[in-house]
């Protein structure tokens, strides 16, 4: 019996030019897998309002990007890389620093050849940093930073990334990677939504450097995730109780969507209005309290994030959705195509809770 607890049940093997490097030329052209546990329907994101009835609400994360990674130098000389995994007050944030050497507390480093901050401690694996300069961090981050794309990507960062790699909905700056789900929707498409009678609501979860980092624990149940600073609006979780009680599906756009309401359902023990922080680990054998249904793109081998696609959809379900989009040519990744479960197999009866 496959034992899902192991690492290597979450591997697959990719052809390396099915890694999208670059966005559909059109936001909702994208392919859309709609994964059934019958059968599986090849279609365009464009089809998305087909897919859906008049009264499911569509949840979106609405956190915008920033411009995270810079590079500088240390006082000696020493080049360092620095990749801004949050903001923690107007003058302060923590980071990840990539150095031959890792700077010590009160150590200053100038950033861009424009501005310099201080370090001030750690925290775990990132670094406490402190502005030296006039205004706000966040200020001479956007100016003289650059857009942190996937380094899976291979390239740097370029002009178009600038629109592609946020969604059209971006507005809460925060993030250090694109809910990448949501990059499919152009305003075309939400128009098109609305008129539908599908229901719009939002949350903010800013994503974190954590998203990058590897499992390393070859046991998956060892694995500790990063936290990750979310908002959910009251009008929002009115809107998730006005669609249950009419027996309409709550979406979640993106697995950022997904362990926003999750999370702060298992934080709080219900859900409400608020902000907070969720390190939920969601993986086979989890019961889904909040979401009904999930819009995702192709995730990384051994991720926890196709962990937590596994965990909704069924290991096999999930497995054999794979293939498909393999031997069919989908684009993978941050920039790829998008597939759709309406339906959380996982709760469904006979399945593992």
């Amino acid at each position: 019996m496959l034992d899902l607890d192991r690492l290597e049940a979450y591997d697959f093997a990719l052809p390396e030019v099915l890694i999208a490097r670059y966005p559909a030329p059109q936001r909702e052209q994208s392919r859309l897998l709609v994964v059934e546990r019958c059968c599986f329907c090849d279609a365009l994101f464009a089809d998305l309002p087909a897919l859906l009835v008049p009264g499911d609400l569509l949840v979106f994360n609405d956190s915008r990007v920033i411009h995270a990674r810079l590079f500088g130098q240390k006082a000696t000389g020493g080049e360092v890389e620095i990749l801004f995994e949050r903001l923690i007050s107007e003058k302060e944030g923590l980071a990840l620093i990539r150095a031959s050497k890792s700077p010590k507390p009160g150590t200053t480093l100038r950033l861009a050849n424009a501005f310099t901050v201080e370090v001030v401690g750690r925290a775990g694996e990132l670094f406490h940093l402190r502005l030296n300069e006039e205004g706000a961090l966040l200020d001479w981050i956007e100016r003289y930073g650059q857009l942190p794309i996937p380094p899976y990507l291979g390239r740097a960062s370029e002009t178009s990334d600038e629109e592609r790699y946020q969604t059209v909905y971006a507005r809460n700056p925060g993030s250090v990677a694109a809910p990448t789900a949501g990059l499919h929707f152009s305003e075309a498409l939400l128009d098109a939504l609305a008129a539908h009678g599908v229901g719009l609501a939002w949350v903010t979860l800013h994503v974190g450097a954590g998203t990058f980092q590897p499992v390393r624990s070859e046991r998956v149940s060892e694995h500790v995730m990063h936290s990750e600073r979310f908002f959910l609006p009251q009008a929002t979780v009115e809107a998730i109780a006005a669609a249950k009680t009419a027996g309409r599906r709550v979406i979640a756009v993106g697995t950022t969507t997904l362990r926003t309401l999750e999370g702060a359902a298992a934080l709080w023990g219900e859900l409400r209005a608020g902000s907070g922080e969720t390190n939920l680990f969601i993986r086979p054998g989890y019961s889904f309290r909040i979401v009904d249904a999930l819009i995702t793109n192709f995730h990384l081998p051994r991720s926890t994030l196709l962990m937590l696609v596994s965990a909704f959809g069924g290991y096999e379900l999930i497995r054999a959705a794979y293939q498909h989009a393999i031997t069919k040519g989908y684009r993978f990744f941050s920039y790829g195509d998008a597939m759709f479960l309406p339906t959380c197999f996982a709760n469904e009866p006979g399945e593992a809770q």
